[in-house]
């Protein structure tokens, strides 16, 4: 193989019988969309994130928020189903920004500082344009 088709394959995940790239971007809000974070919080937010990335075999390429949400652009293993994934990542962050901040407000009876719903999208280097003409340029035999 040659040293520039190594760098290329880089940034895949490569096991024993597969070579993947799974990438996901996802948004968290706040429970009823309440402005709570400021700049301090986020960055405890992205500890959280990076801490819980650690223990699922994630990668965190991008993550940043407002006052009423977060983004994260993540890289993750096939065996982790996404919605495991956020079940995780919204506990531990939770727990670590009541933890750390006492002087939030409770938002609801449940505690719950995010909303049950979140946003995921598939996200990659090539639009699925650029991915239909490459599966339709195949040369199919006659």
């Amino acid at each position: 193989m040659s040293a520039h088709h190594k760098e290329l394959l880089s940034d895949y995940l490569r096991k024993r019988h597969s070579v993947t790239k799974l990438v996901v971007h996802l948004v968290f809000t706040t429970k009823y969309r309440r402005k709570l974070f400021d700049g301090f919080m986020i960055e405890q937010l992205r500890e959280a994130f990076e801490s819980a990335c650690e223990k699922l075999e994630c990668n965190l390429l991008e993550m940043d928020g407002e006052e009423d949400h977060v983004h994260l652009l993540m890289a993750y293993p096939p065996k982790l189903a996404i919605s495991v994934m956020v079940n995780n990542l919204k506990s531990v962050s939770s727990r670590r920004i009541r933890r750390l901040n006492t002087h939030v407000p409770r938002q609801s009876k449940s505690a719950a500082l995010w909303s049950r719903s979140y946003f995921a999208c598939s996200a990659g280097g090539a639009t699925i344009e650029t991915l239909k003409e490459y599966v339709q340029s195949q040369a199919t035999p006659d």
